[in-house]
């Protein structure tokens, strides 16, 4: 009764701590948290013969079990949670893992998100909201822009202080200077997307990080076409 999101989940969190150089034995029983974006589950929308559910159908179907699941697997005892918000659901969790590593409620984080596609019923319902592209290609940031196309995978990372990890000789693959997230609040619609609200978002993650716009050489939109 096990969501393949879950046992996905558990592969990830396996292949981040080894990519990091740590044994998962070496942190267990420890304070590890576990952040994970999980954008609602196609597998919990499969029907299912009323005789057929047991106990182990709701811990296996539902989003707040996935991070609970692997901490209880891995022995981890920090914060286990999961965040559905939308499209932006695995960098909240991120946001949220440095928080938590700042905050000192745990020394190592594992963040990230999945998403798997398993079911007609979630294409149907983008398809009626006009949210998918009919030729299934996105196109982000022009006129032409008509919708977006679907796509399945995850991706966990290993969070912890920059001056921890060096102390402990991990391999440094990037470094978080700042981070932030706020809500558009009142805007033309309730999926529509407030400039404004956005601005300052941005404004506030570079106050966090110590930044100035000039200082920026890169930028990774988020453009879904919609």
């Amino acid at each position: 009764a096990m969501d393949p999101l879950q046992r996905m989940l558990l592969e990830l969190t396996w292949e981040a701590l080894e990519r990091a150089g740590i044994a998962a034995s070496d942190v267990r029983g420890t304070p590890v948290g576990v952040f994970m974006g999980i954008i609602g589950s196609d597998y919990a929308m499969l029907p299912r013969d009323p005789e057929a559910i047991s106990p182990y159908t709701m811990t296996g179907i539902t989003s707040h079990m996935a991070s609970g699941r692997i901490s209880h697997v891995f022995g981890f005892h920090g914060p286990a949670l999961s965040f559905d918000t939308a499209c932006s659901s695995s960098l909240v969790a991120l946001h949220q893992a440095c928080e938590s590593v700042q905050n000192g409620e745990c020394e190592l984080a594992i963040a990230g998100g999945v998403g798997l596609l398993l079911t007609p019923e979630s294409f149907i319902g983008l398809c009626k909201m006009k949210a998918l592209s009919p030729d299934g290609r996105c196109k982000p940031f022009a006129a032409s822009g008509d919708g977006y196309g679907r796509g399945e995978g995850g991706g966990l990372v290993v969070i912890k202080r920059l001056s921890a990890a060096r102390r402990d000789g991990d391999p440094v693959l990037a470094v978080i200077e700042g981070s932030a997230m706020n809500h558009d609040g009142a805007s033309s619609g309730l999926t529509v997307p407030n400039g404004h609200a956005q601005q300052a978002l941005l404004e506030q993650a570079l106050q966090r990080a110590g930044l100035a716009p000039h200082d920026i050489g890169y930028v990774e939109g988020h453009g879904t076409g919609t």
